[in-house]
């Protein structure tokens, strides 16, 4: 009888799932709370609630050569920078070749997962589910993977500004801002490493041999790799100078990718400020004493916060927007291995590939073909890595699920090896 596999979003995790499912035999059903495929990648002038959205002028940070599935390629035309809505187009006539929408139920909420009485022995979940007419189904599954990202619900700090007014809207870039206003104010608590997404001789700079940097990496301490990397990166524009030097080493904190910050400093029409102090009324105070008057907008870039609402907490834990799973994908203690979360990491490097690893791996282990190790092994595999990941990111807790790309898709390629 043939397995049959709830997937839980209908965006680019979603749609790695479906494709994987299908190549192992098993019947996908995805359940997709909107009406059409892409998840935060289609952008919506109205976001809706508890829905991420790109902005309109998004341009992703990683290469067309990086980013595309391992099967399909991205169009040769494409350029290797794509606008969200050439992703969009991607993920169409992904979804369009291997037939993957016939299996996506669109407008349908998941309100609950839950492992089903003989779980024990037969490894099934009750999922139930409610369409856009409120009419609510429950559901049988061999296994489920949850595919809703990192990026649930925004992470706004609005107890530390108790004077300011909030009313929420979707703004573009900052770029783009500083086009459209007389002064905008880049307030900024840490500082950040600026990558730019042009490398040497004018190629993408994550095609510029990522694996002989891992392997250097691997070689020499930390810190001393940290060092190379920010001389590097100050040689093409002194941080110290532009008042971004961050207080964190370079691998402490995701990166930002930026070509056009440096210029607006250096033309004025951004300015960088240290952390906001208090707001009173329109007037801003800095940390270094500095006010700003008439301001107009304030924008929050603090991150998200995720959550499986319709889990129940002890299949998965979440604490501190960080969840216990074995290489970020299995619950290590439950009794059979048929759940699992895909795309839940913020690589250095494109996620797409990363997801579809994972949706590999796991419907392998969902059909026996690969064996999880014992529930002590995969604990103490968790542990070990937020033990690094505590030491490494002590600055920035809510970047605790970062992950390198090239060490993590080693690490579950060596599954794959049986």
């Amino acid at each position: 009888m043939t397995r049959r596999v709830a997937v839980v979003g209908g965006g680019s995790s979603g749609l790695a799932c479906i494709k994987c499912c299908l190549d192992e035999g098993l019947q996908p059903v995805c359940f997709e709370s909107s009406d059409d495929i892409g998840g935060l990648w289609r952008f919506k002038e109205n976001p809706e609630a508890d829905r991420a959205s790109i902005y309109h002028s998004v341009i992703i940070n990683t290469s067309k050569e990086m980013m595309c599935f391992s099967d399909f390629p991205i169009p040769a035309h494409y350029p290797n920078f794509m606008h969200n809505s050439l992703i969009m187009d991607y993920f169409r006539i992904y979804a369009d070749h291997f037939q993957l929408s016939e299996h996506i139920c669109f407008n349908t909420k998941v309100l609950q997962v839950k492992q089903r009485s003989d779980f024990s022995r037969s490894g099934q979940w009750d999922v139930e589910t409610e369409n856009k007419d409120g009419q609510q189904e429950k559901h049988i599954f061999d296994a489920v993977m949850i595919c809703i990202g990192h990026h649930c619900h925004p992470h706004l700090p609005l107890h530390d500004f108790p004077a300011l007014y909030w009313e929420g809207k979707p703004f573009d870039s900052l770029p783009l801002m500083a086009m459209l206003y007389n002064a905008l104010y880049l307030s900024t608590r840490r500082g950040a490493w600026i990558r730019n997404r042009v490398g040497d001789s004018g190629l993408p700079t994550d095609m510029q041999l990522p694996r002989l940097l891992n392997y250097v990496r691997n070689l020499v301490p930390m810190s001393l790799f940290s060092g190379l990397v920010e001389k590097r990166l100050n040689k093409r524009f002194d941080h110290a100078l532009y008042n971004l030097k961050p207080k964190h080493r370079l691998l402490s904190q995701h990166p930002t990718v930026n070509d056009e910050l440096p210029n607006r400093i250096l033309s004025g029409t951004v300015q960088v400020k240290p952390n906001i102090r208090r707001f009173l009324g329109s007037r801003v105070e800095f940390d270094d004493g500095s006010v700003v008057e008439d301001v107009d907008l304030v924008v929050f870039a603090t991150g998200y916060r995720f959550s499986f609402p319709f889990l129940a907490s002890h299949v998965v834990s979440v604490s501190e927007n960080n969840a216990t799973l074995y290489k970020y994908v299995f619950p290590p203690e439950l009794e059979r291995p048929t759940l699992a979360v895909i795309g839940l990491v913020q690589p250095l490097g494109a996620v797409m590939p990363i997801a579809e690893m994972q949706a590999r791996w796991a419907t392998r282990v969902f059909k026996g073909c690969i064996k999880l190790p014992s529930v002590a092994s995969m604990l103490q595999d968790v542990r070990c890595k937020q033990e690094a990941m505590a030491e490494r990111y002590v600055s920035s807790q809510r970047h605790n699920i970062q992950v390198d790309y090239i060490t993590y898709m080693d690490e579950i390629a060596e599954h794959f090896l049986v």
